[in-house]
């Protein structure tokens, strides 16, 4: 079996804080980043701009 490499950029997804949907996709490099990420996005549930936080994708 191939084992796989842990290289440092990272595929992530960003969930609302508030209606917790996966809305968005991103990368994020773990050298530079070594905390979870958050942004403020727009959710298409809630329809307004709310926090996302970083969470692993499936």
């Amino acid at each position: 079996m191939a084992s796989k490499k842990k290289s440092a950029v990272e595929i992530i997804a960003l969930q609302c804080v508030e209606c917790k949907q996966k809305n968005y996709t991103t990368y994020k490099n773990r050298k530079n980043i070594s905390g979870k990420l958050e942004k403020n996005k727009y959710c298409p549930f809630c329809r307004k701009q709310t926090l996302h936080k970083e969470t692993k994708v499936k």
